[in-house]
């Protein structure tokens, strides 16, 4: 994994934080101090391009619906195919969720 190279007490303080949140209004009130603006909509919009690569939308169509560049989308569809399948993990839950 790429983010092994970053591994240590500051992120596994990161990562411990942002399991201790409760639900979606948590959440928003700590990605909005940790964050900025630009950087939340960017997290955000990867995981949309996942979804809808996953889903089957052409490069064109993504672009389109969320103003991802086609880097963006190229680096997202290359995780998908080969990366940790963290993308496929958290898509399938919050579709199972939905049920």
């Amino acid at each position: 994994m790429q983010i092994d190279k970053l591994r240590g007490k500051e992120l596994d303080q990161l990562f411990k934080a942002i399991l201790s949140l409760k639900d979606v209004e948590e959440c928003y009130r700590f990605f909005d101090d940790l964050t900025t603006v630009n950087e939340i909509q960017s997290l955000a919009q990867r995981l949309e391009v996942a979804r809808m690569l996953r889903e089957g939308s052409t490069y064109h169509k993504i672009e389109d619906e969320t103003g991802a560049s086609t880097a963006t989308i190229s680096r997202v569809k290359r995780c998908l195919n080969y990366g940790n399948d963290a993308y496929e993990m958290v898509l399938d839950r919050i579709y199972q969720n939905k049920r």
